[in-house]
Order: C-alpha cells, then structure tokens, then sequence
C-alpha cells in the first residue's frame, strides 16, 4: 500500500540566524536579568517553515537569500539536512538575517528581526517562477520586503499554484496581496491588527470579506477555520509544557500545508499540525525542535476532534 503523493511546496521567505537567549524571567524595559544559556540556531520564517513542511514529507524549494557571512553556510546546511532544495535560496553581499530572541521559564519570547539580506528580496530571480509553478501550494510571510511577496504571489496565481500567507510581523497589507491570497494564517494578534476586530470569530468574518479561507491560530486555545462556503471550525490545541514556542506557528503553517496537498479536508489537516506544533513547542529551538512525519502521526491518533465554532 503507497501512502499519499508528496506535497509540493515553494517558501518564499526569510532565513536568519537565531541568537537565543533563555532566562527564567523576561527582562522589562531598561532591566539587566542573567540567563542561563545562549545558543545561535537557524530560523527565519521562511526558513521554518520550509523546514517544517519537508519533515512533514513535503517535498520543499526555498526561495530567499543568505548573506556571505559565517551564518550563511550553517544557515544553507540546516535547510539542506531537512530535505529542502535551497537552490534558489541566493548569496548577496553582506550580512545575513538576524532574530535576537530572549525566551523565558513559560516558553514565551520576545524577538527582534534585522533583516539583513532578507531585504534584498524585492522580486524573483532566475528560476523562482519556474520553482513557484512546479509546486502545489507557495508558503509566504512578511519578513521580507512586501514588493518581493507581490511578485510570488503573483506568479504563483498565473500558475494556479494556491498561495498561503502568514501575515507576519503584523502590518496593514496592500490589497492587491489580499486579493491574491487563498489561505491567511494570522496568529490572534495579526487577525485583529488587519480586522481591527479582537474577538477572533468575528476577525475570522470579517477576514472572509477579504480571502477565501482563514485559519486563525490561537496558541493553547488551538485553532480556527473559517470559508466563505462553510460554516466556521475550532480545532483544539493538544496538550503540552511549552519549553520554547519560537517556532510553533511556522510549524503549524509548514505541517498544515502539506496535509492539505494531500486532501485531507482543512479541518482536519489542520488538527494534524496542531499535533507537530505541540511536539515543536515542547523543546528548545525553532527548526531544530520540529517533528518528522512519523511523529506527527503518532501523536495525531490520539489528537482531539474538530468542532464548530461558536
């Protein structure tokens, strides 16, 4: 018996080096704390989620740039030891990408982005529409210039490829990407920053006007779906100690993206990456702590069931 074909997926993203601390408390504003450890581990959205989705038996193309510093080779080789083609991952002068992130005893972070070579993505280069086209869904997020994202997007609509777009960081969008987007996977605080709405059913509504589908991700309280011809779904989140939820969205966003290319029905795909989010979150580093398939199924048995929302 042959499982599922696999999911063809085109990131157009961000890849940057990790610099993380861990403290038991945050620090506040102006506040000195002691960490207990530092370590430097690849990540990036882009990166991520690529990451994410190969592990996930995706088969996966990065599309972004690295700088020539002594990150960049860690950088590549990480994507490369996943199963992710990075050839179109290109080499600019300079710096590459950069998140300085402080996690604390709960599992929570606070994180500063210095784009670095990230930025000099503001269209595709040679190939990258070739790559766009031969893939089954594009995975996009915000962490490089919005000009760069418009023309993904755009090829991959002249292509019929569906697009995914991970609105962050939140900021106001152009419309044309909107109009260009099948699936928006904000977080809770992105949905209402683009809505304006906070109640995350009504910002789900109200996103509908906007795109076709929505998944807003809501962290422990799980997950929620909404279509313009369905009635809206909430998927619990499976239970876990959180140690470092640094990447627990992109892995939700990467797992997603290939169960949904190979049919299963939103819904449920997405209770499939609520499982690989919960395995993520629950040890230290964003691309270092995400799950292969076999894990993922192992826990999905056990996975609770999607309801509709209210």
């Amino acid at each position: 018996m042959t499982g599922p074909r696999a999911t063809a997926v085109a990131v157009l993203g961000s890849t940057n080096m990790d610099l993380v601390a861990f403290v038991a408390t945050a620090p506040r504003r102006g506040e000195t704390v002691a960490g207990r450890e530092f370590r430097t581990l690849p990540g990036g959205k882009g990166a991520n989620q690529a990451v994410a989705a190969a592990r996930a038996g995706g088969r996966v193309a990065m599309i972004g740039a690295v700088g020539d510093d002594p990150f960049a080779p860690r950088l590549r080789a990480a994507l490369a030891d996943a199963g992710v083609d990075t050839t179109g991952l290109r080499t600019v002068p300079g710096a590459s990408g950069t998140a300085h992130i402080v996690v604390d005893d709960e599992g929570g972070n606070s994180i500063v982005v210095v784009p670095g070579a990230n930025s000099t993505v503001t269209g595709l280069a040679t190939g990258d529409e070739e790559r766009i086209a031969a893939a089954d869904a594009l995975l996009t997020q915000l962490e490089l210039p919005v000009e760069g994202v418009l023309a993904g997007v755009r090829a991959a609509r002249a292509h019929g490829v569906r697009t995914v777009l991970t609105p962050a960081p939140a900021q106001p969008l152009p419309p044309e990407l909107l109009a260009l987007t099948d699936l928006l996977v904000p977080n809770e605080h992105e949905a209402a920053v683009l809505t304006g709405v906070a109640e995350p059913l009504a910002a789900a509504r109200a996103l509908l006007a906007l795109v076709p589908e929505v998944v807003i991700t809501l962290g422990a309280a799980g997950s929620l779906y909404a279509a313009r011809d369905a009635e809206p779904v909430s998927v619990p989140a499976v239970p876990v100690r959180a140690v470092d939820s640094t990447a627990a969205g992109d892995t939700f966003v990467g797992a997603l993206a290939v169960a949904v290319g190979e049919g299963r029905p939103v819904p449920r795909a997405m209770a499939w990456a609520a499982g690989a989010a919960a395995l993520a979150v629950s040890r230290p580093g964003a691309s270092a702590s995400m799950p292969n398939r076999a894990e993922i199924d192992t826990l999905f048995r056990s996975a609770p069931t999607p309801g509709r929302a209210s």
